[in-house]
């Protein structure tokens, strides 16, 4: 009994921003990229700069107003907040898109986009754990703003040795 206590205690501790995640198939995957991989040679850009640069100021004034609130696992205020919560805030005050409060229905929404498409407002995802995911927007020049379990709301960059080995895929809801 006391060994089950501890597994479900660490359990418990290790479990992260979402629970079980499915998978996206091996087929869905490979059709997703040949469509983005069709749709690369006439890309064009969705926005005009001074969309983009309104949309970017939008994003880094809620990271502002959230900078270094503490992370905890289901919060949604400046209290406490996780990775889910800070994404599911952000996005319906800078896009006025309404999404899923966990990370595992997140990263249902939009479409796939290859990281080097990286644009502003993208959600990255990345597998933190067996069991583990994470979830942020991105901003530019590599960085994205997330809630962190160690840092709380704070900016890291995608190139960090730590996020490059668990980052998993990103998404584009526009």
């Amino acid at each position: 009994m006391k060994h089950l206590c501890i597994f479900l205690i660490t359990l418990i501790l290790f479990s992260g921003c979402s629970r079980k995640l499915p998978t996206t198939s091996a087929a869905e995957l490979k059709k997703q990229r040949k469509q983005n991989s069709r749709k690369k040679s006439s890309l064009k850009k969705s926005s005009s700069p001074t969309k983009k640069s309104s949309k970017l100021n939008s994003l880094y004034s809620q990271y502002h107003a959230w900078k270094g609130t503490p992370y905890q696992y289901g919060g949604l205020s400046l209290k406490g907040v996780d990775c889910s919560g800070f994404v599911l805030s952000a996005y319906k005050k800078v896009y006025g898109i309404q999404l899923p409060r966990s990370t595992k229905d997140q990263v249902k929404k939009g479409r796939i986009v290859y990281k080097y498409e990286l644009q502003t407002g993208d959600l990255l995802f990345f597998k933190t754990g067996w069991n583990v995911r994470h979830v942020g927007i991105y901003l530019e020049n590599g960085k994205f703003m997330h809630a962190s379990d160690s840092k709380g709301v704070c900016i890291s960059s995608i190139n960090n040795p730590y996020w490059k080995k668990h980052y998993w895929q990103t998404r584009r809801l526009f």
